[in-house]
C-alpha cells in the first residue's frame, strides 16, 4: 500500500516513482524538499539507496482500529488508553496563548473525539477538513469529551484497504533526529520502497541462497522496511545480517591469501639446539603455554611466507618471552627484529626487562623514540641501517619513512588495539626490498572474545597463552562506595609500613568541573593526610621524558612508595613490590582498562589488594564493577565488556581500521559468523580474487566496503 505526502499531484507522482534510481539524489525524491535537506544528510543520507539501508530500529505493533464511540467507552471505564481510530477531519482551528496548538475534530459514524498537538508548526498544510485519516496515540476525558494529544497520523487514499486489513500491522521506527522524525522518513520512503527494491541485484546466486535457507535480498529490504509478520522481519535481518558478514569474512580470507601468496618473508632457522640455546638466555623455566605458543610461532618462522600471527595472554602471562624468543631466532638466523609499544614508558619498560634477560648476550638492542635528540636519533638510525643493532624497540617512530633496516625478519607490535591495520602495514613495508617483507606477531593482554578477534583481526592466525606465570598470585578486588574511602586508605597506609608499594589511579590530570580526583589535588590530599609521612609522587602523560624516568626509577627501587598516576600506567609497568591498588571514580573507566589497571599488581607472591572506589550512576557502570569485582580471569573480562560494550565501542573501528558493522550483533549472530567463515574460507580458496564473472558484484562489493581498510589492492 503507498501513502503519499499530500499535496502531490498523485497520478504525476506515481507515474515518476519508476524513475527513482538508487543513485537519484535527495532533491529529485519526492517528499523531500530543498530545507529538509540538510536534516537527511547530517543521518548520513545522500540519496535513494542511502534511504533504503537506513533500516528501522524498531517496529511498534499497530493497534486495531475501534469506533470512537467504542474508545470513549474504553477510556471511560479505565481500560488501556492506547487508541488507534478511523475518521474524517471536520474541523481545524489553530489557538494561540502561551503554549500555540493546533486543535481538530474527527468524526467517524459513531460519534466525534478531539485532537490536539501543541508546537504543531511542522503539520500545518499537512491537514485539511475532509481528509480521512487514522490517528493513533493515547486517549483521555477532556470535559466528558474523548482527546487524543499529539497523536500520529497517516493520511488515507482511495487505494487504501478495508480497516481490517490494518490490523496488528508493524510500523517500522526509524533513526531520526530532532529535526527529522521517523514518520517523515517513513512518509517519503513507502512510495519508493518498491521501485528500489526492485533494481537490486543480488551478488548470492539462488542455489547458494537455498543451501543456507536465505532469502533474495530484495525480499529482505521490503521485509525489512516492511514486514507483515514478525518472522519476516526476522528473515530478511539475518539475510542482511549474514551478508554483511560474509562480505567482511571474503575481505579477511582475500587479504590472508594475498599476504601469503604474493609476498615473501625470510625463512629462519629453527631446530633443537638453537631451541636449547635460545632457552638458556631466560632465567625462568617456559611455562607449558608459552612453549606450545613458541612451537606455533617457530613453525611460521621457518618458512618463507609471511607470518601474521595474534598473541593473546592475559596480565601476567609471560608474552614478552614468547616474542623475545621470537626475535632471538631472528638474530640467529643474521637478521634484525624490532618491538614497536603504543607509549614511551611500555618501550622502556620492554628495553630493562630484555636487557636483564639477556644479560651477558652479543646481542645488541636499542631504544628509538620520538624524544631522542637529533644527534642521538641520527646515530641510531645509521646503526638500525648498517645491522649494528640487532633489537630495535620503540613507538611510532619506527614507523617514519626515515628508519631503514639492514634485514628486517619480525616485527612484534604490541598492544595490538592500540594499533591498526595501516601500522602493521606500515611495519610489514621495513622488508629489505619489494615483495620482501619481515614475519609480523601482534600482541595483547587485553583478551579479545574469539567473536571478535575473528571480524577486526581476522586476517591474523590467534596464538593464545592460558596459563599464569607460576609464582603470582591473583590480586583481591573490593569494590566500595565513597564512604568507604578512609578505611582503604588506613588499610593501604598499615601496608605501606611493611615496606609494601602502592598505585592510586585517579581519571584526570587537572581539576575538572565534573568533581572528578585528579593527580595534583589527589596527591596534597593523600600527603597532607591519610598518607602523610610516606613517600609519594605523581605519573601522568604530560611529564617530561627525563621526569618520567626518574619518578619511574625511584618507584622501581623502593624509594617512592606510591605512585598516584592516571592510566599512563595501564600497561607494561612492572614493579613486583607494588601490592596495592586504589582506583578513585571506578565507574568512569571501562571493564578491560580496569583489568589492565589491576594487572600492575599481583606479579609477585605477596598477598595483593585492588579497592576499587566507586559511584556508578548507570546500569552498565553497576555492571562493569560487579564483573571486575567477580573474577580475575581476562577472558570471561572481555566477553563480558562484549556483552556490556558492544563490538563498536570495545574495539572501534577508528583503532581496528575496519568499517563497524551496521545490523549484525557478534554475540547474537555467533552462528551466522561461523557459517560466513566457512563459506569465505572455503570460496577464497577456490576463487582467491573472486574473479569469475559471476563474481564480479561480490567483488566489487567486498572492494567498496574493505578494500582501503585492508589494503586489499596493496598488501605490501
Amino acid at each position: 500500500m503507498i501513502f503519499l505526502p499530500r499535496g502531490y499531484d498523485t497520478l504525476r507522482t506515481v507515474s515518476s516513482l519508476d524513475s527513482i534510481l538508487l543513485n537519484t539524489p535527495l532533491h529529485s525524491i519526492p517528499g523531500i524538499g530543498d530545507r529538509s535537506i540538510g536534516h537527511y544528510e547530517r543521518l548520513g543520507l545522500r540519496n535513494a539507496g542511502d534511504l533504503l539501508k537506513h533500516l528501522p530500529l524498531r517496529y511498534e505493533q499497530e493497534l486495531a482500529e475501534q469506533t470512537i464511540e467504542q474508545a470513549h467507552e474504553a477510556v471511560s471505564n479505565g481500560e488501556d488508553a492506547h487508541l488507534a481510530l478511523r475518521g474524517t477531519i471536520e474541523a481545524l482551528r489553530h489557538a494561540r496563548g502561551r503554549r500555540p496548538r493546533l486543535e481538530a475534530t474527527l468524526e467517524d459514524a459513531t460519534s466525534s473525539a478531539r485532537l490536539v498537538w501543541f508546537n504543531a508548526g511542522w503539520i500545518t498544510g499537512k491537514l485539511h477538513p475532509g481528509m480521512e485519516v487514522v490517528v493513533t496515540g493515547r486517549g483521555s476525558l477532556y470535559k466528558g469529551h474523548l482527546q487524543m494529544t499529539n497523536p500520529r497520523f497517516t493520511l488515507l487514499h482511495d487505494s487504501e484497504p478495508d480497516p481490517e486489513a490494518r490490523d496488528a500491522a508493524l510500523r517500522p521506527i526509524y533513526p531520526g533526529s530532532e529535526d527529522l522524525s521517523s514518520a517523515r522518513i517513513e512518509r517519503v520512503l513507502k512510495p519508493i520502497l518498491e521501485p528500489l527494491c526492485r533494481q537490486i541485484e543480488d551478488p548470492l546466486d539462488q542455489h547458494y541462497r537455498t543451501s543456507r535457507t536465505l532469502i533474495p535480498l530484495a525480499d529482505a529490504y521490503r521485509w525489512i522496511h516492511a514486514p507483515d509478520t514478525m518472522e519476516q522481519w526476522q528473515r530478511a535481518r539475518n539475510r542482511l545480517a549474514f551478508d554483511e558478514l560474509l562480505l567482511m569474512q571474503l575481505a579477511v580470507m582475500m587479504r590472508r591469501h594475498q599476504l601469503r601468496d604474493r609476498l615473501r618473508a625470510p625463512a629462519l632457522r629453527w631446530d633443537d639446539s638453537l631451541d636449547a640455546r635460545i632457552r638458556e638466555r631466560f632465567p625462568f623455566a617456559l611455562t607449558a603455554a608459552q612453549s606450545r605458543v613458541i612451537r606455533e610461532i617457530a613453525s611460521d618462522l621457518s618458512r618463507p611466507a609471511p607470518m601474521n600471527r595474534l598473541l593473546q595472554g592475559d596480565v601476567g602471562a609471560g608474552k614478552t618471552a614468547v616474542a623475545l624468543y621470537g626475535m632471538l631466532a631472528a638474530v640467529a638466523s643474521g637478521h634484525q627484529a624490532t618491538l614497536m609499544a603504543p607509549t614511551e614508558i611500555l618501550a622502556e619498560q620492554h628495553l630493562a626487562s630484555i636487557r636483564h634477560m639477556l644479560t651477558g648476550s652479543d646481542v645488541t638492542i636499542e631504544l628509538l623514540t620520538g624524544t631522542l635528540s637529533e644527534r642521538e636519533r641520527a646515530g641510531r638510525l645509521e646503526r638500525i641501517a648498517n645491522g649494528e643493532i640487532d633489537i630495535v624497540i620503540g613507538t611510532h617512530a619506527l614507523l617514519t619513512q626515515s628508519v631503514s633496516f639492514k634485514s628486517l625478519a619480525l616485527a612484534v607490535i604490541d598492544e595490538q588495539h592500540r594499533f591498526g591495520v595501516t601500522q602493521r602495514a606500515a611495519l610489514r613495508g621495513k622488508g629489505e626490498e619489494p615483495g620482501s617483507v619481515p614475519h609480523v606477531l601482534v600482541m595483547t593482554a587485553t583478551p579479545i572474545p574469539r567473536t571478535l578477534s575473528l571480524t577486526l583481526f581476522g586476517d591474523l592466525d590467534v596464538s593464545v597463552i592460558d596459563e599464569r606465570l607460576p609464582g603470582r598470585t591473583p590480586p583481591i578486588t573490593r569494590v566500595v562506595g565513597p564512604g568507604k574511602r578512609p578505611d582503604v586508605y588506613g588499610y593501604v597506609a598499615e601496608r605501606l609500613r611493611l615496606g609494601e608499594q602502592a598505585y592510586v589511579v585517579v581519571p584526570a590530570i587537572d581539576e575538572s568541573d565534573l568533581g572528578l580526583a585528579d593527580v595534583n589535588s589527589h596527591l596534597k590530599f593523600l600527603t597532607q593526610g591519610p598518607l602523610a609521612g610516606c613517600t609519594l609522587e605523581a605519573m601522568h602523560g604530560r611529564l617530561d621524558p627525563e621526569t618520567r624516568d626518574g619518578v619511574m626509577n625511584r618507584f622501581r627501587s623502593g624509594a617512592t612508595q606510591c605512585l598516584v598516576a592516571t592510566v599512563v600506567i595501564e600497561v607494561g609497568v612492572d614493579v613486583p613490590n607494588a601490592t596495592l591498588m586504589v582506583v578513585e571514580h571506578a565507574e568512569r573507566f571501562g571493564l578491560a582498562q580496569l583489568h589492565q589497571l589491576r594487572g600492575r599488581i599481583g606479579r609477585g607472591t605477596q598477598r595483593s589488594v585492588c579497592a576499587l572506589i566507586g559511584e556508578p550512576r548507570t546500569t552498565d557502570a553497576e555492571r562493569r564493577l560487579e564483573a571486575i569485582g567477580s573474577t580475575t580471569d581476562g577472558f570471561l573480562i572481555s566477553e563480558l565488556d562484549l556483552e556490556i560494550r558492544g563490538p563498536g565501542e570495545l574495539f572501534g573501528a577508528r583503532q581496528s581500521g575496519m568499517p563497524p558493522l551496521k545490523i549484525a550483533d557478534l554475540m547474537r549472530d555467533a552462528e551466522l559468523l561461523n557459517a560466513a567463515r566457512s563459506d569465505a574460507r572455503a570460496w577464497i580458496e577456490r576463487s582467491p580474487e573472486l574473479g569469475a564473472p559471476d563474481e564480479q558484484l561480490l567483488r566489487n562489493k567486498v572492494l567498496a566496503l574493505y578494500g582501503d581498510a585492508l589494503g586489499l589492492g596493496d598488501v605490501g
